[in-house]
């Protein structure tokens, strides 16, 4: 029943300024007394108002002698307004009659309204009489009356205006019985602004602001009302406001508002419910989502649980329904739910949110309490207790076939009396964590939205053209979200209320990460609030967890493995992947495959990444974030060199950073090549991660520890990043060796592209800072490049000057791995010179060197110089052997032999085979 759509279309207003209004026009009553006269017949439409009660109003009890003439002119008037809309005003002895239907009158809608949200109450459909409350509140545009100053109106007036507040105070306590508190909170802050003397918005205030997990400033309402009561009034809060009081002080449960069981309480205009004949038949759902969208898969897969041919007879059909806050849970349950209630379970359905993500979730007691009084149980009947309400709940369901929808439960035993027994009966349980043991339920897990439903999602709420219209701006919307529902909502409902907002624009308010949370907000609706709840439930070393693996993981990188919540932890149990389970349990991390020990890996979505960045600023100090941070990266440092190691390299490890070693190590580096590569993208944030936090020692160390991965499978692009991040931090902290070590990766990545004159100035920088600190190491490798150059120049002579040097050094450090790169150099260096025994010579001293040390790769490098000088020498036997031999020892890792200048840089392992041009070998 809407506005207008009364008698002949028409609508009479009251609840404010009088108006009457024919479809989209609107009538003008001229002001004055065909108004007041228009007034008092509408009040009383559809009944006689006599001649002397409209004297009375018109001239407030003291009329002229012409008075009753004058009503007689003003009604010929106001017959003649108001016959073309097809409104009879008629003679009716002793007076006048308005011929017109109640609900076409706003003041009489208002009562309409009120008597069928109290119905709803009576039959258990809460959000119902919620809508129909709100309405009928609604029809209030100012003043009752248009604000009346006559004696005999004004009281009327008055008993209006009180209707719709008390129509507000209903609604807003069932808002509250429903768990909406977060919803109506700034909608009752309003309120007492504009009511500052009404105790019951006041109480409202106080328990959805402590619900919401705002004690304090629920405190504050609280002293601001007592002021204004002992000022204005003389007198003390209320008892009910100072029980709330003395609950949020002690950090207690607050009762809910005490409504009467059947209706609304309080407003005049809600009338206590008549009883009815036969059994209730509750239908509390609350209202489907009408944009519903996606989610096939999952729907179909709850109504065949529920009530497919598969399922159990002799039982109550169960689902459980969990995922990560705001993926859509409620929404997808409520969805089925009213596509199975009438046909599936005719007895009716019954809802309760549990709350059991607010840290204070509903006793079952009075779940149960609730639901029985939906079936029919007068207060006077209930049981106290949760036994004895469970038995009497198992009882009245046990011959029905009802609907039972559990939201946001926070465990198996907070819904164990709340499961329907019959083998009519099913029910739908929502959830973050804890539902999986639910004996006989159906488990359906709820991930992010597929990106195709995602963007259906956006084009139904705001549109298909505006969606259309700009699809690259779509997707990045979508991405910067995630595809999670809750925010994707937030940020179509966003867009709908500023038309004059392009996608592009919205997409560039969340592009930064640090605001994106605030920007996720609208109106009631905020991912954050939907965040904190299950953060706070979780216990305080699960809370640290995951405030610094927020650390290990940025925007856009695959899932971590569970070692590094230890080492951020500094936690050395052999499975550190224990720290994080609680978190999967709680859906605040979700695993993402596996890792080389066959560990799993973890990962956020990326709104709970960014919240748990958040909580990390806020809640651990700049010391303990880069502590933490030092760990982590010390962890990937100690694999990587280790890796190196493994793989037959690692002895000529330029620095010395802190490492912190991963339990599970050993069973990570099975296979250390792979490892390596597996892990490049994890390993260059690692990077990433000792530059943004100032560790410039470790962040150089473990970029100089990539160069043998970068160099053998041809990641230029990532050296050259993980080069710029190193070179920053190293400035930044005016580290000299630091510096040099990183001047000595660049050049050998500038050798690697080709770019000699580049590396040339790179190692003779590096050199000069080695050579000024004393650092022998450094030096020997520098020198080595400069050989290799030299080499590539055609300058035997100088070549193997330099080389002599670096084998010298190499010596004095006791480098193996150093020296056989020195002497393989050297004997290539004097082959081709023509002193073939000294070049041989030189090689199998490199082969001894390598045996003795156990290197395979170094001795892989000596057969393949050996096998391509056997090759040169015509003794292509000798060469096949020792270039298989060579390749076998390698394991395919090594690089292919360049034949032809070339500047290709593909920068990854697909590009490698491409770059085989001639240059200066790393080996």
């Amino acid at each position: 029943m809407n506005p207008g759509s009364g008698f002949n279309g028409v609508f009479f207003r009251l609840l404010g300024p009088l108006q009457v209004e024919a479809g989209s026009e609107q009538v003008h009553i001229p002001p004055g007394r065909q108004q007041v006269i228009l007034r008092a017949l509408l009040l009383e439409a559809g009944r006689t108002v006599s001649t002397d009660h409209l004297v009375d109003v018109t001239w407030d009890c003291d009329p002229p002698d012409t008075a009753r003439t004058q009503v007689q002119i003003c009604v010929s008037r106001l017959r003649k307004s108001l016959a073309p809309l097809g409104t009879p005003l008629l003679t009716s002895p002793p007076g006048y009659l308005l011929r017109v239907e109640p609900e076409a009158v706003d003041v009489h809608l208002s009562r309409v309204l009120a008597e069928r949200a109290g119905e709803a109450v009576t039959g258990g459909r809460p959000e119902e009489a919620v809508a129909l409350l709100r309405r009928a509140a609604g029809l209030w545009r100012g003043p009752s009356l248009g604000g009346p100053s006559g004696r005999l109106l004004r009281p009327l007036a008055d008993r209006l205006d009180e209707d719709r507040a008390s129509l507000v105070e209903a609604y807003l306590d069932l808002e509250l019985e429903l768990g909406r508190h977060d919803l109506v909170v700034g909608e009752i802050d309003d309120l007492v602004r504009r009511h500052p003397l009404r105790e019951r918005l006041r109480y409202q205030l106080m328990l959805a602001l402590h619900r919401s997990g705002r004690r304090a400033e629920a405190l504050r309402v609280y002293r601001r009302g007592r002021e204004l009561s002992t000022a204005e009034l003389g007198r003390e809060p209320g008892p009910e406001l100072r029980a709330l009081e003395a609950a949020v002080l002690a950090g207690e449960s607050p009762p809910d508002p005490e409504p009467a069981p059947a209706a609304p309480a309080a407003p005049a205009a809600v009338p206590a419910p008549r009883s009815r004949p036969g059994a209730p038949c509750p239908r509390q759902l609350p209202a489907d989502t009408a944009d519903f969208s996606g989610r096939g898969e999952q729907a179909a897969a709850l109504e065949a649980a529920l009530t497919g041919p598969g399922r159990d007879g002799g039982r109550a059909a169960l689902c459980a329904v969990v995922g990560l806050p705001g993926v859509g849970k409620s929404a997808l349950a409520v969805h089925v739910a009213h596509r199975l209630a009438r046909a599936g379970f005719p007895d009716g359905q019954l809802y309760c949110d549990l709350r059991g993500g607010s840290g204070t979730p509903l006793d079952p007691a009075r779940a149960l309490a609730r639901f029985l009084r939906a079936l029919g149980v007068p207060d006077r009947a209930l049981p106290e207790g949760l036994g004895p309400r469970a038995r009497m709940y198992r009882d009245l369901l046990a011959r029905r076939r009802v609907l039972v929808l559990l939201d946001d439960a926070a465990d198996e035993r907070q819904v164990a009396d709340l499961l329907p027994p019959g083998p009519g009966c099913a029910a739908i349980v929502t959830g973050r964590s804890g539902l999986a043991g639910i004996p006989g339920a159906d488990l359906v897990e709820l991930d992010v939205l597929p990106q195709d439903q995602a963007l259906e999602l956006l084009r139904r709420v705001i549109g298909p053209e505006r969606t259309d219209a700009d699809p690259e701006a779509a997707a990045e919307l979508l991405r910067t979200v995630g595809r999670l529902p809750l925010a994707l909502r937030i940020v179509a409902a966003r867009l709908v209320a500023r038309p004059h907002w392009s996608l592009a624009s919205m997409a560039a308010r969340l592009a930064d990460e640090r605001h994106r949370l605030d920007q996720l907000s609208h109106g009631g609706l905020t991912v954050r609030a939907g965040l904190v709840p299950g953060y706070e439930g979780l216990a305080p070393d699960a809370r640290r967890t995951l405030r610094l693996f927020a650390l290990a993981e940025g925007p856009g990188q695959p899932g971590q493995p569970g070692w590094a919540a230890g080492a951020l932890l500094d936690d050395r149990r052999p499975r550190p992947d224990e720290l994080l389970e609680p978190l999967v349990d709680a859906r605040m991390l979700a695993a993402d495959g596996t890792d080389a020990a066959g560990g799993p890996r973890y990962r956020f979505h990326d709104v709970v990444r960014l919240f748990a960045r958040e909580r990390l600023a806020e809640e651990e100090t700049e010391s303990e974030r880069r502590e933490a941070a030092a760990r982590l990266v010390g962890g990937w440092l100690f694999l990587a060199e280790e890796a190196d190691v493994r793989t037959g390299g690692g002895s000529g490890r330029i620095g010395a950073g802190g490492r912190w070693r991963p339990p599970p190590a050993d069973a990570l580096l099975r296979d250390p090549a792979a490892w390596l590569s597996e892990e490049r993208s994890r390993l260059c944030a690692a990077v990433d991660l000792a530059a943004d936090h100032g560790l410039d020692e470790l962040c150089w160390n473990l970029a100089l520890a990539l160069v043998p991965l970068f160099h053998r499978r041809g990641y230029l692009r990532e050296w050259d990043r993980v080069n710029d991040r190193a070179a920053e931090a190293v400035r930044a902290a005016a580290n000299r060796r630091g510096a040099a070590a990183v001047a000595y990766s660049r050049g050998c990545l500038d050798l690697d592209r080709r770019r000699l004159s580049d590396a040339r100035a790179a190692f003779k920088e590096a050199l000069a800072a080695f050579g000024e600190l004393g650092d022998v190491t450094g030096r020997a490798w520098c020198t080595w490049g400069l050989a290799r150059l030299e080499r590539a120049a055609g300058r035997r002579e100088r070549a193997l000057e330099l080389c002599g040097r670096a084998l010298r050094d190499f010596q004095e450090v006791g480098n193996p791995d150093g020296e056989g790169r020195a002497l393989v150099l050297s004997g290539h260096l004097r082959t081709a010179a023509g002193a073939v025994d000294a070049g041989e010579a030189d090689l199998a001293r490199a082969l001894t060197l390598y045996e003795r040390t156990g290197d395979p790769r170094g001795r892989a490098r000596v057969l393949s110089r050996m096998g391509r000088m056997a090759r040169d020498l015509g003794d292509e036997r000798r060469a096949l052997r020792l270039l298989t031999e060579a390749r076998e020892l390698a394991g395919g890792e090594e690089r292919v032999p360049r034949t032809v200048p070339g500047t290709r840089d593909p920068g990854d392992r697909g590009g490698t085979a491409a770059r085989t041009a001639r240059a200066p070998e790393q080996a």
